[in-house]
């Protein structure tokens, strides 16, 4: 074979090699979908599928039925730990709520009440926070009040103010100890072409500015991409 022609079908099938290719490389690249949980719920899958995890600062209303001396309202200290009459300390930083009944109810079952009947609201949530930051009406540091979606976090921020592209919104988020980005279209949320996914504590959500060129894309050399969260075509 002549070496000019040789020279094209080496050409030819890298090129058909690369198209192969292409499917597997753009597998991780989802379209539509939750990112990952974050490092600290990842660990804990049974606290992750339940609720909000208590942290510190939490105020907590104890009730405890027809024990009216054991009701009453504490605060969960820097250490993550409650002081109830009877029981003492506590651990309850990273316990869900129904958690935390059942382990008060065991305390009391142990010396004082035969069928303890616990409940326990969250007064005050001061532990679980993320940031909405960008082009929203309120940029700031909100608390998590039980389970979040990117959308009702938007909502906390006042919405996207008017320069804010709502096609182009990044969850920022800790994963296996790595700091990772995911691009996501509230405009396809709303539509219901693209699920709302989670938001988790310490998650930072960024909303773009229109007609500027895209964070994301300058960062996706630096922070690894989790995954382009648009509609299905």
């Amino acid at each position: 074979m002549p070496r000019k022609f040789a020279l094209v079908a080496m050409i030819g099938a890298a090129a058909m090699l690369a198209v192969a290719c292409a499917p597997a490389r753009m597998a991780g690249l989802q379209t539509g979908g939750q990112m990952a949980p974050p490092d600290p719920v990842r660990m804990d899958p049974v606290t992750a599928a339940t609720g909000y995890l208590i942290g510190p600062m939490d105020q907590l209303d104890v009730n405890v039925f027809q024990v009216p001396d054991l009701t009453r309202t504490v605060q969960v200290d820097a250490a993550g730990q409650i002081i109830l009459p009877l029981i003492g300390p506590l651990n309850a930083a990273g316990k869900t709520v129904p958690q935390l009944q059942a382990d008060v109810a065991a305390a009391l079952r142990q010396k004082y009440l035969q069928s303890p009947e616990v409940t326990i609201y969250i007064s005050q949530y001061a532990s679980q926070r993320i940031t909405v930051d960008g082009a929203v009406t309120s940029p700031g540091v909100y608390a998590l009040q039980g389970r979040t979606t990117l959308l009702q976090a938007i909502a906390m921020a006042k919405g996207a103010d008017k320069v804010g592209d709502e096609r182009r919104i990044i969850i920022y988020r800790t994963i296996n100890n790595q700091k990772m980005g995911a691009l996501y279209d509230l405009t396809a949320i709303r539509a219901g072409t693209l699920e709302d996914p989670e938001i988790y504590a310490r998650d930072v959500i960024v909303v773009e500015r229109s007609g500027v060129k895209s964070a994301f894309q300058e960062i996706r050399g630096v922070i690894p991409m989790f995954g382009l969260f648009r509609p299905l075509l």
